[in-house]
């Protein structure tokens, strides 16, 4: 089976191709139809999944998967979660959005946090069916390891030692948020497909 991973952003990708197992054949979106720009103006994050993989299905016509993911502050009450990719504004980088997001947590005790991922395939018949992922940890209050991308380096997974930026992609793959939703989507193609 080919499936199309509905993002121009390679880390994710990596990360998900990783996380599939053999028989499935991961097209990135470049390799598929090229670059595409899809705005995401969803108010959630399956509404955002939805939103892409619905987009590149209608250009493409294949089986397809998108996902949107968004970390979850506590002592923020839930931000920044769906505009965590841009939570320091349109363009910004990883680096901006970390330093927005421990300036907002200076004084803060509780330091608690999710990342939550959504998973939107699309099949080639345009069936469509969601996916979740949600990994529990905290903030930490400097940034720990050069792997990952986006807050990695400051989210360390509840019973873990090491922030996400610490581990390799399979060992994160294992426990994360986008690991779990491919999992999860994976269990159905393999009951389905």
């Amino acid at each position: 089976m080919q499936l199309i991973i509905a993002t121009n952003n390679r880390h994710k990708v990596e990360e998900i191709a990783a996380a599939l197992p053999r028989h499935i054949k991961a097209m990135s979106l470049a390799e598929a139809i090229g670059h595409m720009e899809i705005e995401e103006d969803g108010l959630t994050l399956e509404a955002n999944a939805s939103i892409k993989a619905r987009a590149v299905h209608a250009v493409a016509g294949k089986a397809c998967m998108a996902d949107d993911t968004g970390l979850e502050v506590a002592a923020l009450d839930g931000a920044p979660g769906v505009w965590s990719a841009r939570y320091a504004g349109e363009g910004c980088s990883f680096q901006d959005n970390i330093d927005k997001l421990l300036g907002a947590m200076e004084g803060k005790s509780d330091r608690t946090a999710r990342f939550r991922t959504v998973i939107c395939l699309k099949l080639a018949d345009g069936t469509e069916h969601l996916f979740e992922g949600v990994v529990n940890g905290e903030i930490l209050s400097t940034c720990y390891g050069e792997g990952g991308f986006g807050y990695d380096p400051i989210f360390r997974p509840l019973g873990h030692s090491r922030s996400f930026a610490r581990m390799s992609v399979e060992e994160k793959n294992t426990i994360s948020h986008r690991g779990l939703a491919v999992r999860a989507m994976m269990d159905f193609l393999n009951r389905t497909v």
